[in-house]
This record gives structure tokens, sequence and C-alpha cells, in this order.
């Protein structure tokens, strides 16, 4: 199973750049041919699962069922402490996990770092360089967009 890292800076405030990275629906504007649905009720946090849904017009490629299981908003001020949300992967096709970290920057902004173990059921290990190169590129554009002013 590949493990990749992508990082974005943001001009925001670390619990601005939480609530972005974090509002799972809003990840669908960000990654192409993709919407993800919530299955839980607000507001989100350990426990909360949702769906996304990857689809070529009505013809679902995939469905990437996760659940919370780590849910630490960041804490702001001089005792402050870095955000951490994790996800697990729940399905048949694609499994693994996401763990998202916010921390403060030391200029009023923040750094967001997504870390993924991604794993694709029956695809060989040799593709496992493959896999990573592309997970970066199409996480970071994704990142950078949910970031973006």
């Amino acid at each position: 199973m590949p493990v990749f890292r992508v990082r974005s800076i943001s001009p925001r405030p670390p619990a601005d750049t939480w609530l972005r990275v974090t509002d799972w629906p809003a990840h669908a504007a960000s990654v192409p041919l993709t919407r993800t649905v919530v299955l839980t009720p607000p507001p989100a946090g350990e426990g909360t699962r949702f769906v996304a849904r990857t689809a070529v017009g009505r013809f679902t490629v995939v469905d990437d069922p996760m659940v919370v299981v780590r849910w630490e908003p960041p804490v702001e001020g001089a005792s402050g402490s870095p955000g951490v949300c994790r996800v697990e992967k729940e399905g048949r096709v694609l499994t693994g996990w996401a763990e998202i970290e916010v921390a403060a920057d030391g200029r009023g902004g923040s750094v967001a770092t997504w870390t993924e173990e991604l794993a694709v059921a029956r695809l060989p290990a040799f593709t496992d360089p493959v896999l990573r190169r592309v997970s970066r590129f199409v996480f970071g554009q994704a990142l950078d967009a949910m970031l973006r002013p």
C-alpha cells in the first residue's frame, strides 16, 4: 500500500483551514468526477460517516465509504496545538486511511498536511509507485483548491 503526503500553505488561521479541509461535501468541488455524501447528522466529528463516489455521468466507477476515527480541531493561541483528523476507508475496492493535520504557520496562517495510505483491490504491488505519484498530484491539487482564497 503506497503512502503519500501533500502539504498546502494557507493565509487563513488554523480554525478556518480546518473547517475547509473537513467540509466533506466541499471536497467534491476539488476532486474531479467525485461527489461526497455525508451519511450522519451534523456536526462533523468522530463517528462521522461519508461516501466519496467517483462517477462518469450516471455510471459509478467506485464508492469510497469512510468513517472519521479521530477528530481533534486545532487549538489556537500560545499553548495551541495542531488539529488532526483521521479517516479510515471501509470499502471493498479502496482501503487504507487518511490523516489531515492543520497547524499554525507562525505568521497568522496555517499549513495543512494530508497523509494517506491507499490500496486498490486487485491492483498489483508493482503499480504502487504510479499510484503514489498520481495520488500525490490529485490530492495536492485538491488540497490547494480547498484552501484557495
